[in-house]
């Protein structure tokens, strides 16, 4: 039983890792998004941070255009960072999980 126990806390421990080392690789992906035709850009990492930020001087003028442009990207860019993000830390966690009766629904 004991053993069994130790384990599941060594696997656990191995999860940990795998799940942190997952966490600073996704800081390396990174993505683009773009809109109105690549007048916005916004290049974020899988961790969701914003890289770059790229506009277009055309929008320079057009206040109000450029405020929704900006928020659609950022939008988009994070919507697929987090969704990068998300599959492959449920995977990293996955990987590493003891065979617990009832865990896997947690991973889906």
């Amino acid at each position: 039983m004991f053993g069994d126990m130790m384990g599941m806390m060594g696997k656990l421990k191995e999860t940990q890792e795998k799940v942190a080392a997952t966490k600073k690789r996704l800081d390396t992906v990174t993505l683009e998004e773009s809109v109105a035709n690549g007048l916005v850009k916004v290049t974020i990492t899988a961790n969701r941070t914003v890289k770059d930020l790229t506009v277009d001087e055309n929008l320079l003028n057009d206040k109000e255009a450029l405020e929704d442009y900006l928020v659609l990207a950022i939008n988009n860019a994070i919507e697929k960072a987090t969704q990068i993000n998300e599959r492959e830390l449920a995977a990293a966690a996955k990987e590493g999980m003891p065979n617990i009766p009832g865990l896997d629904g947690f991973f889906k």
